[in-house]
């Protein structure tokens, strides 16, 4: 993700972190199940979710899914 997105501001650290022009979105590897985390800020709860699932969306391409 953090090749995907190499023109925005990525954050490593616990994970990567994308920041956007007016939101972010931050993916953690979860070390107790096997699963990522999902995190997002944005102006509105639709703008967030509508973030989450392109991010969503993006994984399950890479991964094959």
């Amino acid at each position: 993700m953090a090749d995907a997105y190499k023109t925005e501001e990525i954050t490593t650290i616990d994970g990567v972190k994308i920041d956007f022009e007016s939101n972010w979105v931050h993916l953690r590897k979860s070390n107790t199940e096997p699963i990522i985390r999902i995190y997002t800020e944005a102006v509105t709860q639709d703008a967030a979710d509508s973030l989450a699932n392109t991010i969503i969306g993006e994984i399950k391409q890479i991964a094959g899914l």
